[in-house]
């Protein structure tokens, strides 16, 4: 089903048929997001439902440039990212000095690791990190939009997306280091 402009009218008069058939429509790519920046489902599902309350509350403001599902994909962000700032105030001031690492071998542990095995180290990274690797890693985000959706700067965005890759490169290093042959360094076959 494309959503259309006659649809998105019906929507914003507030015609329940039609707010239900866009729902349907987008939760689940959405709920998929979302649970990126929760902790558990039931997060994720109290996200998507405050996204979606917004979207249908701000869908008047959506001008019909680029796509919708684009427009209501940064709703849901922005949505999880005042969840969590809601939730956990001192979220912004956490000290990224707190979290010593130590150095990893520059590799390509990110694209050796399988989805799930990342996403279960991305699970384990400190939130400010794991949202800045998540928003430009994985949604492609720019340092500089980030900065704006965070309220940070540029250099802290890119601080701290280089703080989860080197997180992440620890853990996948931990958890492979007894298939690691000390005298090349490599994985044994």
């Amino acid at each position: 089903m494309d959503i259309d402009r006659k649809h998105l009218e019906r929507c914003i008069g507030n015609e329940a048929r039609a707010q239900e058939n866009l729902y349907r429509h987008y939760a689940p790519k959405m709920l998929a997001l979302c649970k990126r920046y929760a902790r558990s489902n039931e997060e994720a599902e109290d996200i998507l439902q405050e996204g979606f309350i917004k979207v249908f509350t701000k869908l008047d403001d959506f001008r019909n440039e680029g796509s919708l599902e684009g427009w209501i994909r940064r709703i849901m962000i922005n949505t999880a990212l005042n969840f969590h700032k809601r939730k956990s105030p001192s979220y912004q001031d956490l000290n990224p000095e707190l979290f010593e690492l130590s150095r990893v071998e520059e590799s390509t542990s990110v694209e050796i690791l399988s989805a799930e095995e990342l996403e279960t180290v991305i699970a384990q990274i400190p939130s400010p990190y794991k949202t800045v690797f998540q928003l430009n890693a994985i949604l492609g985000y720019t340092h500089k939009e980030i900065g704006e959706m965070l309220n940070i700067s540029t250099n802290t965005s890119k601080s701290r997306l280089n703080r989860a890759r080197h997180i992440i490169q620890k853990r996948y290093f931990n958890i492979y280091s007894t298939a690691i042959s000390p005298a090349y360094g490599r994985a044994i076959a």
